[in-house]
This record gives structure tokens, sequence and C-alpha cells, in this order.
């Protein structure tokens, strides 16, 4: 019996240690690149192994009630008034009480550890990025650098990222896997999201909230370099003859699939505050008239 037993948790195992360990690419969120999604990931492992401690007895006493009080099994002693064991019913009780307070306390530190309203400790200065999500594209603006880039991320490695989202449209979430922390972008609502990459590299952004016929293909493309480079970004961005103003918003706002490929040598002032505005009421409204007076003075 204990040679079964021996196997079956061997099998488990080998199981388990071929899903983790192999495609580790694939498995984006346990291939973290920074220190949001390393503490996320840390998460996800601990939350997973002390849930096991219920699951793999479970499949074991399965195999093993099955085998022991088979019918053809008559050598196993049979004690029909047997139904009580103080032992057994401390343990059915104390184990899952220990295991639901440990994963209470991880939720509950985490959730204050992991608030993407948090901003990241750092040395270094941290990056202003604001984030609209259209249909079906992405629109970054750099309010610092005074520049806008669709659908193409790009910040230096060791330095703080803070992003504004919001959305010029439906409800999406925002994701960089690697990176940690999902957020949603909403119409009328600004919401924060703070993120470090600890290495440069390319990694993959996505919309992970359905929003209509282009949402599969609603993904960006996220570069991490060295501040030198980030610089030269920077600088090539400026050199497009492009300028983000109302009008040219309005034209990439419009429902594109395929994903647009496009730099802004210089953003409106105000742009994204008057994104958000337009779905506020009263508020859109004072906005709107805000700009057209400041339009008429110039």
């Amino acid at each position: 019996m204990k040679k079964i037993i021996r196997l079956i948790l061997s099998g488990m195992v080998f199981i388990g240690a071929v899903l983790m360990l192999t495609g580790c690419d694939q498995f984006l969120l346990f291939n973290p690149k920074g220190p949001v999604g390393s503490t996320e990931r840390s998460l996800i492992i601990i939350s997973f192994v002390l849930m096991l401690i219920v699951v793999i007895p479970v499949f074991i006493m399965a195999f093993w009630f099955s085998l022991k009080y088979r019918a053809s099994n008559t050598s196993s002693n049979y004690a029909p008034k047997w139904d009580y064991s103080a032992a057994i019913d401390w343990f059915i009780w104390l184990v899952p009480v220990a295991i639901v307070t440990v994963l209470a306390y991880l939720a509950w530190s985490s959730t204050f550890s992991l608030d993407p309203y948090k901003p990241i400790q750092s040395e270094n200065k941290s990056i202003r990025i604001d984030v609209v999500s259209l249909d079906w594209n992405w629109l970054f603006i750099y309010p610092d650098e005074n520049i806008a880039v669709v659908n193409e991320l790009n910040f230096p490695a060791g330095v703080p990222v803070s992003f504004r989202l919001t959305s010029a449209s439906v409800m999406t979430s925002f994701f960089i896997p690697q990176l940690g922390s999902q957020m949603y972008a909403m119409a009328g609502m600004q919401t924060r999201l703070h993120l470090l990459a600890d290495e440069t590299g390319t990694y993959t952004g996505q919309n992970q909230e359905f929003s209509g016929d282009g949402y599969a293909d609603m993904h960006f493309k996220v570069t991490v370099t060295s501040s030198g480079q980030f610089e030269e970004w920077v600088k090539k961005v400026k050199q497009s003859q492009d300028e983000l103003n109302l009008a040219r918003y309005k034209q990439i706002s419009k429902p594109t699939k395929g994903g647009l490929k496009i730099n802004f040598a210089s953003v409106m002032p105000g742009l994204f505050d008057h994104i958000v505005s337009t779905y506020m009421g009263w508020m859109g409204n004072m906005h709107r008239n805000h700009m057209n007076m400041e339009k008429s003075e110039m």
C-alpha cells in the first residue's frame, strides 16, 4: 500500500513540475521582470501550495479507500461499529481553518503592499505616462516629454512608471503580464497604476477585457531600454511631422482594427483631461467651454 501511495505522489509531483517548468516563456505570469510581478508570482505559488495541502490527501484517500475497501480484498479489517475518531475530527477542522487563516492574511497584506495606486519607492524619478484606450488601439501620452505614440510603450529599466488611465470608449483592461497588476480603463474616470521593470527587454501588453470586434488584436509592444536609449527614442519620436491636436485625436479614435503605429512630436496641452471630462456631464461641458475660450484667445 505504501508503494502505491509513493507512486501516486511521485506522479503528481512530476506532472506539477512539468507544468511549472516547461515553457516558462509561455507562462508569462511565472516569468516576471519587475518587483510587482515577482511578488504576485510568489503569492500565486504560495496560495497554490497551501491549497494542495487539502487537494493531495483527497486524491490519495480516493485511491487508497478504493483499493483497501474493495469487495475482493478479504484481508482488510472489517469494523462496522466504528464511527468516530477524535484525531480525524480535529484534523479535518484545524487544517482547513489554518489554511484559510494563512490565505486570509496573505490576501489582506498583499492588498496593501500591491496597491496599484501606491508609488514604487526608488532613487530614480518616476516617468509619467497617460494611457487612453481607443477602439481598438492604445494611445500613450508622455506629458513631460510632450510626445505621444500609438500601440508602442517605451520606458527605461529601473525607473518607476506612473500611469494615468482612461478610456475613450468602452471599459478595457490594461495589462503587462510580466510586470504585473492589470488595471481597468473606463470612460469618464481616471485610474492609476505604478510599475517598474528590473531589466531591459521587449514585453507584451494587452487588453484583458472583451471590448468589441477588434479585442483579439488589441495588443501593444512594451520596450524597456536603458536611460540613454530611452532619451534617443524620445528624440526619434520628436522628429515626426505629426502633431496630436484635437482634430487628429478624433481621427485616430475612430474604430480601427489591425493596430496603428503612429508617433506624435507634440501633444495638445490638457488632452488627457479633456478626454476624461468628455464623459463627465456638466464637468465635461465646463472643460469644453474652457478649451474653446483658450482657442478663441489664441
